[in-house]
């Protein structure tokens, strides 16, 4: 009998059953969950791979990164090597990563990424915060990009905030990590971040904003400049000081906390101000001699590889002189102004419509320093002061400023709202910035100057604001020239034989013409019979001027002037010996140094040499060179020139005691005036009047507008050459070019052409006979040191009225017909002019 404690092996089997069942089914489950999630992992595997494809597609290759060469700035020298100017797409300096000071190199990664030096261009625990963040604020505002993230969306990505352009961050930036080196990256970084203000770099950054390069800078500057990168505008130091000085603090406390300084230096570079040093705007100082040399280089290489491929050109510009020109044009059209008193030509900008708060002028741009002019906002007006605004700072005006205004009241004057003209006295002091009261009626002025021996231009000013007109008027404007066409009259009778001491009658001259009789008159009332070459040349005498053109033909006259390298186009009348023709302030420099130099034109130039980036010469131009006259008639030319400067009517320059030469001119109503002249090292040339051609006014002469400025600017190109003097003997004068073997027998062929022209000469045309000539040397003696009893005043050119001239358009002058004649026909002769009025001796 079975007892109950004894197990049936029935029951004890169908337990172990179920088990392996239950155990068959979850391994089939597994089975198939496994089969599931290997299915479902390799279709992940599968669109993650396809979504890299597609990503991946438009991501460039690191060979072009390898090659990558970013939009760098093209560097303008002096022939000092001092840089001036610049022209850029990008404003940015590429430097290598040991320009790059380690406080500035802390304070970045502080701020930007502090793990940069361990991670692998992705910062996992960084972009988790950041997505829990964003998150939680229903947005994507919180970033998370590390240095080589920032690096691959600023080199190729555009930034717009979406996840695909995140995606092709991400991979770039694990390609970027895999084939450069930490400091690789970090240089291609700090050399193309944006810093605003039109700046790309630190190294551009640290020049602009401070004015020094970017290894000088200390600590409280590179925690500032490493603010920038996360909003340069808002953060911007120049229009949100406030939010700059925040942002640097917090850049300074992240590297306290991070060891790189210790608390006392956070302290200290808390308490420093901004400090900013804004750089002067880039060809502030020769902005028209910078106008030119772009023109020259964009013709030459292009505007893309000009303004973006770094290059380095070589100027000819002197820095020194170029200040003193724009010195010198500013003083002298002030000056010119004062002489003719208040004329209340002022803009107001309330009575405009405008907001004197919002207003800004485009010269505010420059920096304010002592003797500078400015355009000004009248803020407010009293009897004895008036107070105006130049930018952010405030400037006075006291009566003894606008005392040459001959008003003894401010506020009958000016009146708020005005925009008045004005030169700092004083840059700093204890009520401001202290102006006087000067006055821009719309007078220009122009200047350029020229190494005689090789023809570089050292100088140009080409008006009075280059932000209100970038007309150049020393290269572009064509304006009449008055009596200084008149040494090409005298070279044209020099090389057919006339000598300074030949007599020239100075009497009435009636001249027959194809449309009748031409009687000339002297700009003087009276005539002075018999006279040497020299006293009608060194006096500016009309009529001796009008009887040797006559003698020698006019076209000889104008074939004389183009061999100077005159371009303009010269009607061949008669009055064009007294200077009725319209002519270019580059062209009458460059051909008024062919006389101290021995008969040789230099054709003015403005670049010595360019070079790339990495320094391999791409141009070294050679200017052109040519022999346009004997060195005995060049030489001849000084002595009349020199006399002019000595005796006649550019007598003030003998002030200077120096060595010069040179040639006033004034054109009838007085509406051009001018002074081309020379030492023996530099030609210089000036310009003054009004773009619509509106007289400058009574007694405005050469001598009186220009040449002061003249003298002003040679002052300083003369200083430190006291011993210089003319070539004299028999050995011509040595320059630093090589004339062109094809240009030496220039003379020679013009004296046979001459022969040959003269054996046809009209046999009516008036021969003036020499009196009292005495055998001429070879070498023309230099003129006597004699001072005159008086000084004579400068002739005119003489014009019919100027309401036949036309009318200014646009403010840049157009070339005009010639005043005095009826038409442009070449076969059309002026009627007789009325006689000018006299003028004071």
């Amino acid at each position: 009998m079975n007892s109950i404690f004894t197990e049936d092996p029935r029951q004890t089997h169908r337990p172990n059953l179920r088990t392996r069942r239950v155990a068959a089914r979850t391994r089939a489950v597994m089975r198939r969950g496994a089969f599931i999630g290997l299915l479902g992992i390799s279709a992940l595997f599968g669109s993650l791979c396809g979504l890299m494809l597609v990503y991946s597609v438009d991501l460039p290759q690191m060979q072009d990164l390898e090659r990558y060469r970013p939009n760098t700035t093209t560097e303008l020298y002096d022939i000092h090597g001092k840089q001036f100017g610049s022209f850029s797409l990008e404003r940015r300096v590429v430097v290598s990563y040991s320009e790059f000071p380690p406080i500035l190199r802390k304070a970045i990664l502080s701020i930007e990424d502090k793990s940069f030096e361990r991670n692998w261009g992705v910062n996992l625990f960084r972009a988790i915060g950041a997505a829990y963040r964003d998150l939680h604020s229903k947005g994507r505002a919180q970033g998370a990009s590390t240095l080589t993230m920032q690096l691959a969306r600023n080199l190729f990505l555009s930034p717009e905030k979406t996840f695909s352009r995140k995606a092709q961050e991400v991979l770039l930036t694990l390609q970027i990590e895999r084939h450069f080196t930490k400091e690789q990256i970090f240089a291609l970084y700090a050399n193309q971040i944006y810093l605003g203000r039109g700046t790309y770099g630190f190294e551009a950054g640290a020049q602009y904003y401070f004015s020094k390069h970017v290894h000088e800078l200390n600590l409280p500057e590179a925690a500032l400049l490493a603010a920038l990168p996360k909003g340069p505008e808002y953060y911007s130091p120049v229009r949100h000081p406030d939010r700059a000085l925040k942002r640097r603090n917090l850049v300074l406390s992240e590297m306290q906390q991070d060891g790189w300084i210790t608390e006392a230096e956070e302290a200290r570079a808390k308490a420093a101000p901004l400090g900013l040093k804004i750089e002067p705007p880039a060809n502030s100082v020769a902005p028209y001699f910078v106008e030119e040399v772009r023109r020259q280089l964009e013709q030459q290489f292009g505007a893309e590889e000009v303004h973006g491929a770094g290059l380095r050109i070589y100027t000819t510009l002197d820095y020194d002189l170029q200040v003193a020109a724009n010195h010198a044009v500013l003083n002298g059209a002030a000056a010119y102004e004062r002489r003719h008193g208040w004329k209340n030509r002022v803009q107001n900008i309330i009575l405009a419509g405008q907001d004197p708060a919002a207003y800004v002028h485009p010269d505010w741009t420059m920096p304010i320093e002592k003797d500078t002019y400015f355009h000004a906002l009248v803020t407010d007006v009293s009897e004895k002061e008036i107070r105006v605004r130049i930018g952010q700072r405030e400037a006075y005006i006291e009566p003894a400023d606008w005392a040459w205004t001959q008003l003894k009241t401010g506020d009958a004057l000016l009146k708020k709202g005005d925009i008045a003209y004005v030169r700092i006295l004083a840059a700093e002091g204890e009520k401001g910035i202290h102006a006087a009261l000067e006055q821009d009626s719309g007078a220009q002025a122009s200047l350029m100057a020229m190494d005689n021996s090789n023809g570089e231009v050292l100088a140009m000013v080409g008006g009075r604001d280059f932000s209100l007109s970038q007309f150049n008027r020393a290269t572009q404007a064509e304006r009449q020239v008055g009596s200084s066409f008149k040494p090409y009259v005298y070279t044209a009778a020099v090389e057919a034989g006339t000598k300074p001491t030949d007599h020239v009658l100075d009497v009435p001259t009636t001249f027959s013409t194809p449309s009748g009789p031409y009687t000339p008159h002297n700009y003087e009332p009276d005539y002075k019979g018999s006279m040497t070459v020299l006293e009608a040349f060194a006096e500016s005498r009309n009529i001796p001027a009008l009887r040797l053109a006559h003698q020698v033909g006019i076209q000889k006259v104008i074939d004389v002037a183009q061999r100077f390298g005159v371009t303009s186009k010269i009607p061949a009348f008669l009055p064009v010996a007294i200077g009725a023709a319209d002519m270019k302030l580059f062209d009458q420099v460059g051909a008024y140094a062919v006389f101290p130099n021995d008969g040789i034109r230099v054709e003015p130039h403005y670049i010595r040499r360019v070079t790339a980036s990495d320094g391999l010469p791409m141009d070294d131009p050679a200017p052109k060179v040519s022999e346009v006259t004997s060195v005995e008639t060049a030489r001849t030319m000084m002595t009349l020139l020199r006399q002019v400067t000595i005796s006649g009517t550019g007598a003030a320059a003998s002030q200077l005691h120096h060595a010069l030469g040179g040639k006033t001119g004034t054109t009838n109503n007085y509406t051009d005036a001018w002074f081309i002249g020379f030492s023996p090292s530099v030609t210089c040339g000036v310009w003054i009047g009004y773009d619509d051609r509106q007289s400058l006014g009574e007694k405005e002469t050469g001598a009186r507008a220009a040449l002061p400025i003249w003298m002003e600017f040679m002052k300083l190109a003369i200083a430190g050459k006291p011993d210089e003097q003319f070539a004299t003997g028999g050995e011509k004068k040595q320059l630093e070019v090589t004339v062109n073997s094809d240009a030496r027998s220039v003379t020679e062929e013009q004296k046979k052409k001459q022969a040959d022209e003269d054996s046809d000469e009209d046999q009516t045309s008036e021969t003036i006979k020499p009196v009292d000539r005495a055998p001429a040397p070879k070498t023309p003696p230099p003129p006597p040191a004699e001072k005159p009893a008086e000084k004579p005043t400068e002739t005119p050119i003489q014009q019919q009225p100027a309401s036949q001239n036309p009318p200014a358009q646009n403010n840049v002058p157009k070339p005009v017909p010639v005043p005095g004649l009826p038409s442009q026909s070449p076969s059309a002769v002026p009627a007789a002019p009325a006689p000018a009025k006299p003028a004071e001796p």
